[in-house]
């Protein structure tokens, strides 16, 4: 991948290529950011130009048999591990939908990684079998005389064994081998591996950059300014939110149908219809339980959830223009963000975020989420303070 191929990012490619032309190439590094902000691509524009014999000023040349080899992600010296699902596997056993993905979206998360491999309802993580593969590639001879690059996406879903391993590599590293690692979660490794490689924080991309790329997509103007605003410096979020999707507009129904039946269970008199409520309450934290819905799916929900609350905080705040939501979200939010107030908003928005750990820790998710519904119901009709 070449640096002009990557949306914004200016001055970290400008730290990346000083750094090889100065010779100050640290064997281990995390790029660190949120989702959908081109770390990956930065990663792989790095090790391509690190590599590169013809290398400008400005970016690798892109015509040499180094740089189309790592363009099609085949170069011998390029290795890549990234969360699977099977203890028994290995990251080489899932080399084609990988670069397939890398190629095709160029932007991607884990939930498009794991519908890529047709386990959206599962949990990936990088295996103890893994360090192994890691020694063995990187104790074969070079290619050629640049560096081999072992890039390590989303290293926090390593297990305990297979990050311990990795640590005493880091400690003894191969001599011309770099280590890029490429986080959203930093805080969730070993601090003794946060301790061993240079952190380059990757920022959120402007609003105006994301604007610019999606009307070069083909989006109307106006649509991709707001679609920008609400991306919230993620490129991929803003892909997502352009593609309307159903399942955007599933999360939107489940979110109104929770907090509309926590209110007339929590706020209405009427015994019925908070009998009828709370009926509901019941089926709808039993289908946000089902195992078909899958544990990333359950997550991003609960993600979405914590958006709405905030963005319905702020409309309430009497901020409007400070607001990042869609028609159809802004539609919900005129009758709903009066009932976020100083008084609950903190309360309701740690309830979401409990619940989305306990997702992520595999808590029984029946529980959660029919819990998570008892405590709406309670929050919803607290007084402001």
């Amino acid at each position: 991948m070449l640096f002009k191929e990557i949306i914004g990012q200016e001055e970290t490619k400008v730290l990346l290529r000083q750094s090889v032309r100065e010779g100050r190439i640290p064997h281990a590094q995390l790029f660190t950011g949120i989702s959908g902000i081109g770390k990956l691509q930065l990663a792989l524009a790095y090790a391509q130009y690190l590599n590169c014999p013809h290398r400008t000023e400005e970016d690798s040349c892109g015509v040499c048999p180094t740089c189309l080899q790592f363009q099609h992600l085949q170069h011998p010296d390029l290795h890549f591990v990234f969360p699977i699902v099977g203890s028994d596997e290995i990251c080489n056993n899932f080399l084609e939908p990988w670069r397939q993905i890398i190629l095709e979206k160029h932007y991607f998360d884990l939930s498009d990684w794991h519908e890529a491999l047709g386990v959206e309802t599962k949990q990936s993580m990088i295996y103890e079998k893994e360090s192994g593969e890691i020694l063995h590639k990187l104790s074969l001879k070079a290619y050629g005389d640049g560096y081999k690059v072992m890039i390590i996406w989303q290293p926090e879903k390593m297990n305990a064994p297979t990050a311990n391993k990795l640590l005493k590599i880091l400690e003894e590293p191969s001599e011309k081998t770099v280590f890029l690692l490429v986080s959203e979660h930093p805080e969730q490794l070993l601090t003794t591996i946060q301790s061993r490689v240079q952190t380059i924080r990757i920022p959120r991309l402007e609003a105006s950059t994301i604007a610019e790329a999606l009307r070069q997509k083909g989006i109307d103007s106006a649509h991709a300014t707001d679609i920008a605003r609400i991306a919230n410096g993620s490129y991929l979020a803003a892909l997502k939110k352009a593609e309307e999707s159903e399942s955007n507009q599933q999360e939107l129904r489940d979110f109104i149908a929770l907090f509309r039946d926590a209110y007339t269970v929590g706020v209405l008199t009427d015994p019925q219809k908070k009998f009828e409520s709370l009926k509901r309450l019941r089926q709808w934290s039993i289908e946000m339980a089902d195992p078909k819905v899958g544990r990333e799916r359950q997550k991003h929900f609960l993600q979405y959830a914590q958006q709405q609350v905030r963005e319905n905080f702020i409309r309430n705040a009497g901020q409007p223009e400070l607001n990042y939501q869609m028609e159809d979200e802004r539609d919900f939010s005129v009758r709903f963000s009066p009932f976020i107030h100083s008084g609950n908003v903190e309360a309701i928005m740690n309830q979401l975020d409990l619940a989305e750990r306990q997702i992520e820790q595999n808590g029984n998710a029946k529980m959660i989420f029919f819990d998570l519904c008892l405590q709406m119901i309670v929050l919803i009709k607290k007084p402001k303070k």
